[in-house]
């Protein structure tokens, strides 16, 4: 989990939060394994629907992530984090970030 101000989360996600817009101040992520599984994922909520509030495409930390409101008005941020390995099972693995 990853504290950021409300304000901070909007702009973000690509949300303008001027009191009028479906956000209630927070966004779900969500870790794929590649920027081609971003894609998918992306396309396919915007398929069922969803309002893509920021396209996929490469983040400061070397990853790769786009950003839908789902039609419930929940944000869901689905990235690719080279950083962070997911197993078979789909757990993430974090580093150690205390090295």
């Amino acid at each position: 989990m990853v504290l950021w101000g409300r304000e901070k989360v909007a702009a973000d996600a690509g949300i303008d939060d001027d009191g009028t817009a479906r956000f209630g101040g927070t966004a779900l992520a969500h870790n794929v394994r590649s920027q081609d599984e971003v894609d998918r994922v992306i396309a396919a909520a915007e398929g069922a629907g969803a309002e893509v509030t920021r396209r996929p495409a490469e983040t400061f930390y070397g990853g790769y992530a786009g950003v839908f409101r789902d039609p419930d008005g929940h944000v869901w941020e689905i990235a690719h984090n080279p950083g962070f390995t997911l197993r078979p099972d789909g757990s993430l693995v974090l580093p150690d970030f205390g090295r």
